[in-house]
């Protein structure tokens, strides 16, 4: 064993005078805060970041193949499913890639009670469209039937709407649809969701493509723009221009009418996935805010303890060791306090993250954060790195202080009691 890792064992197992171990006791209290906060900032943003993206992900389509142009009706775009469906087997490679698509239409709406009213967004779907989440949403009733010989009056509504205008799955009720004059269609509510994505619940009710082409005066393969989904979603630029590719090569030799545009789900929601960048700034101005916090304990900590060993640093001096030694002592010592702290800073910010994940212990207002309670995403290499960051910034900050030992003098502090 080095001499200098020797002593300083010695001085944490407290022989002769224990005068250090207060000292180390407040830095390592400061320093387990200090990284308990950074633990839980990066498990809680993550957890932030992977339940919103999961949600956006699950309601809306990975990719949006609309037209080039606008249409006539209601200057909405409109495309041929046809067409679209066409050009994407074209490209087996691509097709490859598909996990669901839909023909989607989407159109305001009113909906009237005997009491009362609300704006919404009806988006009708076929037979082809991705339920997967939704029906995990469902808290009543059943998803809408849509078969050829199905009700086209079938409709989803969310609790949040359902509340407001006091609905429960079986009522029927009017939605009004305004174009050049208002035309009705009764719907009934068979199935009752809660995505807790306030923006989501609180505009849309779901239910058959074949209503809103009604309405619009549409054959059966039109509607506003094909909904694709993706096994795989790592590329999905890549994948839209590969889509894009397919289209417009099938477009030239079918000699389509409708040129289309293809659209990735981060283009469509710019504002949710900018909200999401900027929790990233947010953990890490928290983590450099703690950083230098628990680097001040170390250098606070680091002077006390050499202060009070300070008769010791004359003495070893006069038995000839080297300033470099003598520091080694005191960094090997308060790095011993560094890995201690790390220890008991992860035990209780995994603890505390683990009962939050399982217990969902502390709420939130799913109106203003898209969740009823704080989520946690445990990423094992997110705080490797970060216990690894802990130790280098903490090695760091102990090198310039520890550099008060060559300035002491052996013939001075021998002099003390």
């Amino acid at each position: 064993m080095k001499v200098e890792l020797f002593i300083a064992r010695k001085l944490k197992l407290g022989n002769g005078k224990k005068s250090a171990s207060p000292s180390l006791n407040v830095a390592t209290i400061g320093i387990v805060l200090a990284i308990l906060i950074m633990i839980l900032s990066v498990v809680i943003v993550l957890g932030f970041k992977s339940e919103i993206t999961h949600k956006l992900y699950s309601i809306n389509p990975h990719l949006k193949v609309s037209n080039a142009g606008l249409g006539m009706d209601d200057n909405y775009s409109t495309v041929n499913a046809h067409e679209v469906f066409n050009g994407i087997q074209s490209d087996s490679q691509f097709f490859g890639k598909v996990q669901s698509m839909s023909l989607i239409a989407e159109k305001p709406a009113i909906l009237k009670t005997d009491e009362d009213f609300k704006g919404v967004m009806y988006r009708g779907v076929d037979d082809g469209y991705d339920w997967s989440y939704l029906s995990a949403c469902l808290t009543e009733g059943r998803l809408p039937n849509l078969a050829d010989t199905a009700d086209t009056r079938e409709i989803i509504v969310s609790k949040k709407l359902c509340d407001q205008l006091r609905l429960k799955v079986g009522d029927k009720l009017f939605s009004y649809f305004i174009d050049n004059k208002v035309k009705a269609r009764r719907s009934i509510i068979v199935g009752i969701y809660n995505t807790e994505f306030d923006a989501f619940d609180k505009s849309y009710i779901i239910g058959n493509i074949k209503l809103l082409q009604s309405v619009n005066d549409w054959n059966g393969f039109t509607g506003n723009y094909v909904g694709v989904n993706l096994r795989n979603t790592d590329n999905l630029s890549g994948d839209a221009q590969q889509l894009y590719a397919a289209l417009a090569k099938s477009t030239i030799e079918h000699n389509y009418p409708t040129l289309h545009t293809v659209s990735t789900i981060t283009q469509n929601n710019m504002s949710y996935f900018a909200w999401l960048s900027m929790l990233d700034m947010n953990v890490i101005i928290i983590l450099v805010l703690m950083i230098i916090v628990s680097s001040f304990t170390l250098i606070s900590a680091l002077l006390m303890i050499i202060l009070e060993r300070i008769r010791m640093v004359g003495v070893l001096k006069s038995l000839g060791c080297s300033n470099g030694m003598i520091r080694k002592i005191f960094i090997y010592l308060t790095g011993k306090l560094i890995i201690r702290a790390i220890i008991i800073g992860n035990v209780l910010g995994l603890g505390l993250a683990l009962i939050q994940k399982y217990f969902h212990i502390i709420k939130l207002s799913s109106e203003s954060y898209y969740m009823s309670y704080v989520p946690i995403e445990i990423d094992t290499t997110a705080l490797l790195l970060l216990n690894l960051g802990i130790v280098v910034m903490s090695y760091i900050a102990l090198i310039g202080p520890s550099h008060i030992v060559s300035t002491i003098k052996p013939t001075t502090t021998m002099k003390f009691d």
